[in-house]
């Protein structure tokens, strides 16, 4: 087992019923949905966009990229899952036309690899509210997991230009030092061991910490 799966297996058990009556919101009918939750915790749920969030996934590894910019260079994040080996962001509702375009417009924006961009009309996969004894925990398992979990009845999403600034960031960085560890300071496997804290409410620079990547072993 890898730091970043040990270290993330935390996240469901951090699932606060705060955390769950927020992600229920995207939903139309919450209420029902959270009755869903209660007779089968352990399956993953789709929901909605546009309502409560929007959600960018990236390319697992330079998710982990973004994620390490968001907390070493800037506000932090929100709640993320991993899905089918891809990393999921939940951001500001309407952040995710909005990044869209600007990618698509500004001319640096090249260096990023592509981006799925879920906003109003889409719907996206969302980790189950409770990790069943008997689920796998290979990164990429297919049911997914969170990485950072909903904990608050508010929680802080990043913005459209918040998240390119680290997008962009994150893919300047390893273009202008490959023959260094991710982020590190030597050859492979010398990357540092990155700590993200729990979001709490608009504060997302607050909490304990919950997620541990260490990119040298990625």
């Amino acid at each position: 087992m890898d730091i970043w799966t040990e270290h993330s297996e935390q996240s469901v058990a951090h699932l606060t019923v705060a955390g769950e009556a927020w992600l229920a919101s995207a939903s139309e009918y919450p209420s029902s949905l959270r009755a869903l939750w209660e007779a089968r915790p352990w399956a993953p749920t789709v929901l909605p966009c546009g309502r409560a969030f929007d959600v960018i996934s990236l390319p697992a590894l330079f998710g982990r990229r973004v994620l390490d910019e968001l907390w070493s260079s800037g506000p932090g994040c929100g709640p993320v899952a991993e899905y089918r080996g891809r990393t999921q962001l939940f951001v500001q509702p309407g952040a995710a036309p909005r990044l869209r375009t600007l990618l698509a417009w500004e001319e640096w924006a090249r260096d990023v690899p592509p981006l799925l961009c879920h906003g109003l009309g889409d719907a996206v996969t969302v980790p189950p509210v409770r990790r069943a004894p008997d689920q796998p925990t290979a990164p990429g398992a297919p049911i997914g997991r969170w990485i950072v979990a909903p904990d608050t009845s508010e929680p802080w999403l990043p913005s459209a230009g918040v998240l390119l600034w680290a997008c962009v960031r994150a893919a300047r960085g390893v273009a202008q030092a490959p023959q260094e560890g991710l982020g590190g300071t030597g050859g492979q496997g010398s990357g540092p061991t990155t700590i993200y804290p729990r979001p709490s409410g608009k504060d997302a620079a607050k909490g304990a910490p919950l997620a541990v990547f260490d990119f040298g072993s990625a």
